[in-house]
């Protein structure tokens, strides 16, 4: 027993001795604990719960614009170095295996590791979401918009409070599931909105910290009875429940060569003869299926939750985009996305929203350099947008939802729009940043043009972010964005 415990503090020492003195991040400033073990993260985003990411933000002020924040993770707080870390696709950038770990889709692009694999994944579906293809889908989108205005309109002749990011994300889930998956999952029909997508997207969000430090997690919990585990770990039955209503329709679709309903969908792409038989498999469309269904839902909502909430709680904001739009009764979104306003509310909720977590990348070929610090080939290295996002020299009162400083930027010729990194960038940026834009303006502009909104029993509170699940979260969750409303009198 003696001896067992000597060797375990020998190897305990000479972690402890490799990881300071040895290891190739030794020489970057950072907490000598954060160097040591990644407990350190595990205090602040577990046991505080999702906190870590204002810890970064402290030891920046301390350390300077490169810290090491893990044992095996460096944090650059700089802007302009961002596009070195989230390069483009002739650079390669490999992701960190625990982090794609932990939402269960192991065959997804998401969770892909490898530079080159997740190329030729992307390049499967990326006609599917492009600019041309999207707009190409507008008829589609605008009934959905309708059917959410028909809603509304029940809402305003009832009297009743709307829970605006419910439909939200009724309205996102039924757009990206008709279009993905060939079948719409028809939530805006449902009276109070319910979601399977939403439940199982922030499920996952709220044990995300969990999940990366204990993986197996999720695994082990698919051999739990589904009535056990509802009443164990109902964020882990919300999120295999919807795992398993993607694998229905991959499975329909992967007999019928594709077609659900007698329509191509993504799925065909998926199942494609000219690809790998082990790119081809269930498993394989079910993780990418959630995937895209996953992501075409919550990041819109958000956004869209913070554009709206801005412009009620200033209802001056509201009536000048009133104003702008009244000039394009009709609008396209292409014509949206030329009115300066408009523009700028939409990049202010991308700016203030999204994605805020760590997305670590690997430059396994080459070294880079930062100022006076040469970062070691295969370091894993990462920038939160939330540290461009909420740059004061770039954004001034940072925290402000100001869309006129959009306005003032391009008038003085600033590329300020380039700063925008809500979809990330480089060969992994998302893939559906066209469809979340063409969402956003038109269920925007729809909302600010037929009706009269008033925050109820919202504050900021329920909305400035506090804490990082993946998304921003606020301090105070409430009961959910709800609103009063009532429809705008006719000209």
């Amino acid at each position: 027993m003696l001896l067992l415990w000597f060797g375990f503090f020998s190897f305990v020492f000479g972690v402890v001795i490799y990881r300071l003195q040895f290891h190739p991040l030794s020489e970057f400033p950072g907490p000598k604990l954060a160097a040591l073990t990644s407990l350190y993260e595990f205090y602040y985003n577990v046991v505080l719960g999702g906190r870590y990411l204002w810890e970064i933000e402290r030891m920046h002020e301390q350390y300077g614009p490169i810290v090491r924040i893990t044992p095996h993770e460096l944090h650059v707080a700089d802007p302009e170095f961002y596009t070195e870390i989230y390069a483009g696709p002739t650079r390669r950038r490999d992701k960190d295996p625990r982090l794609v770990r932990l939402a269960g889709q192991p065959m997804s692009m998401f969770a892909t590791v490898d530079h080159s694999l997740h190329s030729s994944r992307r390049s499967i579906l990326s006609n599917y979401f492009s600019k041309k293809s999207i707009a190409g889908l507008e008829d589609m989108i605008q009934r959905k918009v309708q059917k959410l205005v028909k809603r509304l309109n029940q809402a305003c002749d009832q009297g009743t409070i709307v829970q605006l990011d419910a439909a939200s994300s009724a309205l996102t889930a039924d757009i990206i599931s008709e279009y993905a998956h060939g079948v719409s999952l028809d939530y805006l029909d449902d009276v109070n909105f319910n979601n399977e997508v939403a439940d199982s997207i922030l499920s996952l969000a709220s044990v995300v910290h969990v999940l990366k430090f204990f993986p197996f997690l999720l695994d082990l919990s698919k051999f739990i009875p589904d009535e056990v585990l509802e009443k164990l770990w109902s964020h882990a039955a919300n999120i295999l429940r919807l795992q398993k209503l993607v694998r229905t329709q991959a499975a329909v679709a992967l007999q019928n060569e594709g077609k659900v309903d007698g329509q191509v969908t993504m799925f065909g792409a998926l199942c494609d003869p000219s690809l790998p038989a082990q790119e081809r498999t269930l498993d394989r469309l079910q993780d990418e299926g959630f995937s895209l269904i996953g992501g075409g839902t919550e990041t819109t909502t958000g956004t869209l939750k913070i554009c709206m909430f801005h412009l009620l709680n200033d209802k001056a904001l509201l009536l000048k985009l009133r104003e702008e739009l009244e000039q394009f009764p009709s609008s396209t979104w292409a014509e949206l996305e030329r009115l300066p306003y408009m523009r700028g509310v939409i990049n202010e909720g991308l700016r203030l929203s999204g994605v805020i977590t760590r997305l670590p990348r690997r430059a396994p070929d080459e070294a880079l350099t930062y100022k006076q610090w040469t970062i070691p080939p295969n370091s894993l290295m990462s920038t939160s947008t939330h540290f461009v996002h909420t740059n004061k020299d770039l954004f001034p009162n940072p925290h402000t939802f100001d869309p006129e400083r959009w306005i003032r930027a391009e008038a003085a010729g600033e590329r300020l729009e380039h700063m925008i990194v809500t979809f990330s960038k480089g060969s992994r940026q998302c893939l559906g940043n066209h469809l979340a834009l063409a969402e956003l303006y038109l269920v925007i502009s729809m909302m600010v043009r037929k009706f009269d909104m008033d925050l109820y029993g919202v504050t900021a509170d329920n909305i400035v972010t506090h804490r990082e699940y993946g998304f921003g979260v606020p301090k105070a969750r409430g009961d959910g964005f709800r609103v009063t409303i009532k429809r705008v009198p006719n000209p």
